[in-house]
């Protein structure tokens, strides 16, 4: 199939690594420590982010990023998102002139306010062409542990897309292709936010009327920001849009929902991240998505309340009431 490196050893990173190699690819991938790659070289397992799942041995670690990179015709990109500029500048030099680069990122740079396929391009140099993304309802370690899953794969050229899906269509994961990058990555990264304001609403003991009621608003404030940037509105109704949506928003295993329910029970951003291993992307995602849509005159009330919580300025019930308060309108606009 492909030489392919996966460029971060998180849990996400290696879930899809796992996929990759299932699908019958070499996978080599690279995290920062070298404690932790020589652990995954050696026992075939992430003992740091996915303990006791088994991983194929098609599948390595390296901590050396020239070493990962050389010869990858495909290069997935798992770092943080608000660490992607810095990670290429670092060793982006080492990607190969032709290959295909894979974000698994869901964010907005702070500052610039770019998507993470943007980010990507200023870097590189990449076209269109090179420059894909992978979003979808992916629980990294239900899908590390085979479980069924499904997502999208999109890219500008549609044959590379569809190239992407042939080297992941694993038995246990069907990849599908979209042309829509900036809806995928606009969905996926407004997500993570409003996975956050169900995670507040679960912390201060609220039931499923107001979760579904967070989701349902929250799909429709990401369309809206899509929709301003071009995106396909369809997108918002499949795997990378809703799909995603309720994945994070319901299960117990999405950090986003893990750390607003930490908020929501009276803990400090600070203190919630002390009792987390892995990032929250919407933490640091909330103000860049609420700053892009001011940009561009959309209006995002869940993004913009969940960013004022993160930043301090107001306690979860707040939160609430500031949702709840809001004036009457009608539910499509």
């Amino acid at each position: 199939m492909a030489r392919i490196a996966v460029m971060g050893a998180g849990s996400w990173g290696t879930a899809y690594g796992v996929v990759l190699a299932d699908a019958g690819n070499e996978v080599r991938m690279w995290g920062r420590r070298a404690e932790l790659c020589e652990a995954i070289a050696t026992t075939h397992e992430n003992p740091d982010y996915l303990p006791g799942v088994p991983l194929p041995e098609n599948l390595t670690a390296l901590a050396d990023p020239a070493e990962a990179l050389d010869g990858a015709e495909v290069v997935v990109l798992a770092v943080p998102s608000q660490q992607l500029r810095a990670n290429l500048a670092d060793w982006g030099a080492h990607i190969g002139s032709e290959a295909v680069m894979v974000s698994l990122m869901k964010g907005v740079e702070l500052g610039t306010h770019l998507r993470m396929s943007e980010v990507i391009a200023e870097l590189t140099g990449a076209g269109p062409e090179r420059i894909a993304v992978l979003s979808g309802p992916n629980l990294a370690k239900e899908i590390a542990r085979r479980e069924p899953a499904a997502s999208v794969i999109a890219c500008a050229d549609e044959a590379v897309a569809e190239r992407l899906q042939a080297l992941s269509h694993s038995p246990s994961f069907r990849p599908y292709t979209n042309t829509d990058v900036v809806g995928c990555e606009l969905a996926g990264t407004t997500k993570n936010v409003i996975g956050l304001a169900v995670g507040v609403a679960v912390g201060l003991g609220f039931g499923d009327n107001a979760k579904a009621a967070i989701i349902t608003r929250g799909l429709a404030e990401a369309a809206r920001l899509g929709g301003a940037l071009g995106a396909d509105p369809m997108t918002f109704a499949g795997l990378a849009g809703m799909g995603d949506l309720v994945a994070t928003c319901s299960s117990p295993l999405s950090r986003n929902r893990t750390f607003g329910e930490k908020l929501g029970q009276g803990l400090s951003v600070d203190e919630a991240a002390a009792q987390m291993r892995q990032v929250a992307e919407g933490v640091k995602s909330c103000t860049s998505v609420k700053e892009l849509a001011a940009k561009h005159g959309v209006e995002m009330p869940i993004v913009d309340a969940v960013d004022a919580l993160v930043q301090g300025s107001i306690t979860p019930q707040e939160l609430v009431v500031a949702l709840l308060s809001r004036q009457a309108q009608p539910e499509v606009r």
